[in-house]
């Protein structure tokens, strides 16, 4: 990574050493930040501190406090820093901004959320890369200081982020749409699963996964997130209501009206961005089959190179029962059939 600008501020204190502010704390110590930690748990401190993230122990005035603590207590760390550090620019990592911009409203606090997030969580499932390609909400407050908005855009900056400026309100009916309202439905379809069996299981592929791989995080954090942001979720929630009654009436009974259904879907999917925050292009699948080896993956994606051929994407599937893959490269339109006769000369098995 490519050392910090002169206007980051350093020291820092990240305040919350669990998943992302762990994150934030080694991407800062890689960037020759000074870095020291806080946690109301002193074994993450610990945890964090061993892995690089930064002191336990704070011998010096910060310039910048990162709170990245559970929704219910940010407002209470926020203003709890700003009376502690009174020349520190402040900010946070929660994923809602209303209420929290409205309470503290000081120069010295700009609101901040970088969209990035494992299934896993705690110090040890940290690391420096996490938010690199990521957005980083910016929403400053009515009476943020332009200075301390430029101290948390070079904050995403360094971490590799891509800074995106919004109020907060507008910040909060983004991520319900995005985020937490995806998060939920994804809940809602793993719930189904409960009572499956075994037999139906072996049918399971890439897609069900891709539905229900968010399902897995931690159900505390969500809760609080869900109750922060309630209202703009019950909003997308009625809206999804509507239209999954409106499902049910046609199903098995109007073939018209299920087409517009998955039309409409289909041209959702469009406007999710695609590589580097581009319009989503459309792409073809090339199937290629792949022994569940080591190096094969590489010996792959060498090929395909070779072949002068840009991977615009990428998916494994693991077949149940065999020891082989099916790996899905999506490619320009263009390019997917030339794509497949240049693997199977090189011994794949590809087809579209």
């Amino acid at each position: 990574m490519n050392n910090p600008p002169a206007s980051v501020a350093s020291p820092a204190l990240v305040i919350g050493t669990g998943l992302i502010g762990t994150s934030v704390a080694l991407g800062l110590v890689e960037a020759g930040v000074t870095v020291y930690l806080r946690d109301a748990d002193p074994k993450n401190v610990e945890l964090a501190a061993s892995v690089g993230a930064g002191k336990a122990h704070c011998d010096e005035l910060p310039e910048l406090v990162v709170v990245a603590v559970p929704p219910s207590a940010v407002e209470a760390e926020v203003r709890g820093a700003l009376s502690e550090f009174d020349q520190a620019v402040v900010t946070d990592v929660a994923s809602v901004k209303s209420s929290l911009c409205a309470s503290v409203d000081d120069p010295r606090f700009v609101g901040g959320h970088p969209m990035a997030g494992k299934e896993r969580s705690g110090p040890l499932a940290a690391s420096a890369r996490l938010f690199e390609g990521r957005p980083w909400a910016i929403v400053p407050g009515q009476n943020s200081a332009a200075d301390a908005v430029a101290v948390v855009e070079n904050l995403a900056l360094v971490l590799g982020a891509v800074p995106i400026w919004l109020d907060p309100s507008e910040h909060d009916e983004a991520v319900a749409l995005v985020s937490h309202v995806p998060h939920l439905v994804s809940n809602l379809t793993a719930g189904l699963l409960t009572d499956s069996s075994d037999r139906q299981m072996a049918l399971s592929g890439q897609g069900l996964h891709d539905v229900t791989r968010i399902a897995r995080s931690d159900a505390g954090l969500w809760i609080d997130i869900i109750r922060a942001n309630s209202v703009p979720i019950l909003d997308a929630l009625q809206t999804l209501r509507e239209n999954l009654d409106e499902l049910i009436e046609i199903v098995g009974t109007d073939s018209d009206a299920l087409e517009s259904v998955l039309a409409k879907g289909r041209k959702g999917t469009s406007n999710i961005p695609g590589k580097h925050g581009q319009p989503s292009d459309e792409v073809t699948t090339v199937y290629v089959t792949i022994d569940d080896e080591p190096g094969e993956l590489a010996r792959l994606f060498v090929d395909t190179g070779e072949a002068q051929v840009n991977i615009e994407d990428v998916r494994i599937d693991h077949e149940v029962g065999r020891p082989v893959g099916l790996v899905e490269i999506l490619v320009l339109p263009e390019r997917a059939e030339y794509l497949v006769h240049a693997l199977n000369s090189r011994g794949w098995s590809a087809y579209l």
